[in-house]
């Protein structure tokens, strides 16, 4: 028998928890009994939920640095916590690479790189000072390997 994980009394944050592969990643988060914050530009008509009990939205740009950190310092200050960091917020609309203008190309960047770097140190700086630390994790895509039209 698979024996199912218990996340009760742990929080987690799942960046772009809100749709596709993140908001699966939030149900199941949910359904090992974590509280789950789930964070994105803005808010979804309905959030992730598992038998009853709903993930927590926080409105979050993770391309700001300085969003990402308060959003961190909030979650510890309103459940005393963060023991886990799912940064899966990330991707690239489709455009013409050959035209597209540097300024998207470079929002882009933020997005994929950058932010994963930023939400990682200041998860590990409030997971420092906890006795059980934390774990981060991050979501990356095929399309790195795959070429795509455009």
């Amino acid at each position: 028998m698979k024996q199912k994980s218990d996340f009760k009394d742990r929080v987690v944050l799942v960046t772009g928890g809100t749709k596709g592969i993140g908001r699966g990643i939030a149900e199941g988060f949910l359904s090992a009994g974590a509280k789950v914050i789930v964070c994105a530009r803005n808010a979804p008509e309905q959030l992730p939920n598992f038998e009853g009990h709903s993930a927590e939205f926080m409105a979050c740009d993770v391309r700001e640095a300085d969003a990402g950190r308060a959003m961190i310092a909030r979650i510890v200050e309103q459940h005393g916590r963060l023991d886990v960091l799912v940064h899966n917020a990330g991707g690239s609309p489709g455009v013409d690479a050959a035209t597209v203008s540097p300024r998207f190309h470079e929002g882009v960047i933020r997005l994929n790189l950058t932010a994963a770097l930023h939400m990682a140190q200041s998860a590990n700086a409030t997971m420092q000072t906890q006795t059980q630390g934390g774990v981060i994790v991050f979501i990356s895509s095929v399309s790195a390997l795959r070429p795509s039209p455009g």
